[in-house]
């Protein structure tokens, strides 16, 4: 049995059974995985694969399994190398950061700036997503580190570490007569369409929420992931916006005015994912305390160290 068998097959199920696909992300061909997986299917005395002619169809109950415990061995083997990096050379590495726009705006330059000058020979990576994409990106492995800013149910692979609170505003022209409303109201709001984040609607979102409990139901116009998109379409008059309060810019925002909507909704709170058996390398703890200087690395690592430890603001 091969580590890269194991790979292949991992792959193949990521782009939902399809060899094509994986032998491209591979940089390799489709009949080499093909023979991989069989010769490991050999090895093992199992079909892990429901054929259908030339296309994979299906996993077989034990190729389940079998999946399962090759990917645990493959991030296991991950550690390992992060291991001998770690004391091989402490210095350098990639650290691969996942958040949504917002955060990656408006949250994280200064603690970037503070961590490259920390440790200029760190290659910084950062994706951006919605809230869901983030958690999927982190238990994937594909990241080192989610900054997500929803809450989630229990995520068993996950640890789920709350960094600071936050709140929202509602974002208009500056001629718009809802500047006039003295409180600002969500019946006010209700009042205009309503350009707001894609997922400012779903599930227990404080902004649906707040909105159910009024009995009210917004016209939302438009909905983005970017602050900086929704921003644009309420200069347009396409709405009002209601966004996090941290998004606003006044240097930038002058075609802007800010309502504070903190009476109006629960607050967020911004929080990192790290998957619960990762190893992690010396800088990506100075990163988790610079982003959020409470976790330390101590605290961190109590969290991680096993189901039902966790840690709360």
């Amino acid at each position: 049995m091969k580590l890269q068998q194991l790979r292949y097959l991992r792959e193949v199920v990521r782009r939902g059974l399809n060899v094509s696909e994986a032998a491209e992300a591979l940089f390799t061909s489709q009949p080499g995985i093909s023979k991989q997986i069989r010769m490991l299917e050999d090895e093992l005395g199992v079909q892990i694969l429901v054929r259908h002619g030339k296309r994979v169809v299906d996993l077989t109950e034990p190729g389940r399994i079998i999946v399962d415990i090759a990917d645990r061995m493959l991030k296991d083997a991950d550690n390992l190398r992060a291991v001998g990096q770690e004391f091989g050379n402490e210095d350098t590495g990639a650290l691969t950061l996942a958040t949504t726009p917002t955060q990656a705006r408006y949250a994280l330059p200064p603690v970037v700036q503070q961590f490259m000058k920390r440790h200029p020979r760190v290659r910084m990576s950062l994706r951006e997503g919605s809230p869901e994409q983030i958690i999927e990106m982190v238990t994937a492995g594909g990241v080192d580190i989610g900054i997500v800013t929803e809450s989630y149910p229990e995520q068993p692979n996950l640890v789920l570490l709350p960094c600071y609170q936050w709140n929202r505003a509602v974002f208009t022209p500056v001629d718009h007569p809802l500047l006039k409303e003295k409180p600002l109201t969500l019946e006010a709001i209700a009042r205009y369409p309503v350009v707001t984040y894609d997922f400012a609607f779903n599930g227990d979102s404080p902004i649906r929420k707040a909105f159910d409990a009024r009995n009210l139901k917004p016209n939302v116009a438009l909905t983005a992931v970017d602050a900086d998109v929704i921003k644009s379409y309420v200069e347009l008059g396409v709405g009002v916006g209601i966004l996090a309060k941290m998004a606003y810019d006044p240097a930038r925002d002058s075609a802007l005015r800010l309502l504070d909507a903190a009476h109006l909704f629960e607050a967020s709170t911004t929080r990192i994912a790290i998957r619960r058996n990762a190893y992690l390398r010396r800088y990506v703890y100075d990163f988790v305390e610079l982003f959020a200087p409470h976790l330390s690395r101590s605290v961190v690592e109590k969290t991680m160290r096993g189901p039902g430890e966790n840690y709360e603001l």
